[in-house]
């Protein structure tokens, strides 16, 4: 499905965009120096250069944090994140998460696992759940990106892609966004743009960042979420449907 198609992707990457990666990385690392976290700067480079890490450093409390702590389990969502995405999902917008979480070598059961259980925990809605380094192989109208080097990369293949705003990508070119709202207009005229409209929300979706956790009933793995109404049920997990409507990380 394209916008050539008459349809829309939108390409949504994770850490830094839809969770709070430094956040929860600060304190693997303060608990690792017996440091309090507020000695390690949010304001960081790309390569945490303020935090003194060199690259084996990052190499391992990288891994500690995925595999001991489970940052991707449990790390914060990025304010209005999931409540954003259900209304561009209920607009009509195709939701794909595209995230080079398998980074650690035999830890990739764990990175996989805990990503699913972060992103119905946070609410989040998505139809394709992408694991990859090489972003510009997947295909979207539109990407919401944070990295410099992702960034770069989409948009020298002619790629739409909206800056999520971080202090290690400030001098990187717009546009630009500093709050999940300003995605939201970024990607409506993005669409827009291309000649196509959204839906409008239907009546009774107006809790959409809570759809998920209210269709879970207790005891059941947040792998086999329900469907949304009119949906096929336990088949989404299977399907690629996850935690969306007609259509919906």
């Amino acid at each position: 499905m394209t916008a050539a198609a008459g349809g829309f992707i939108l390409g949504v990457d994770l850490d830094g965009v839809c969770a709070d990666y430094t956040g929860a990385l600060r304190e693997v690392v303060a608990a690792d120096r017996g440091v309090d976290p507020a000695s390690l700067p949010l304001e960081r480079s790309w390569d945490f250069g303020e935090w003194g890490l060199s690259a084996a450093d990052f190499e391992r409390l990288h891994r500690a944090a995925v595999l001991e702590h489970r940052i991707f389990r449990t790390m914060p969502a990025i304010e209005g994140v999931a409540e954003v995405l259900w209304r561009l999902s209920d607009a009509g917008v195709w939701i794909r998460i595209i995230t080079h979480r398998l980074y650690v070598n035999w830890g990739h059961a764990t990175a996989v696992a805990d990503t699913v259980d972060w992103l119905d925990g946070a609410g989040v809605p998505y139809r394709d759940l992408c694991f990859l380094g090489a972003k510009p192989q997947v295909e979207a109208d539109c990407y919401v990106e944070d990295a410099p080097h992702n960034v770069v990369a989409l948009r020298a293949t002619g790629a739409h892609v909206i800056v999520f705003d971080q202090p290690y990508n400030r001098d990187v070119d717009g546009p630009r966004a500093a709050h999940w709202h300003e995605v939201e207009n970024l990607v409506g005229a993005r669409v827009a743009g291309l000649g196509l409209t959204l839906q409008a929300p239907l009546p009774g979706f107006e809790d959409a960042a809570n759809r998920v956790a209210s269709r879970v009933r207790p005891g059941q793995a947040a792998f086999g979420t329900p469907a949304a109404p009119g949906g096929d049920g336990g088949d989404r997990a299977r399907g690629g449907d996850r935690a969306g409507g007609e259509p919906p990380v």
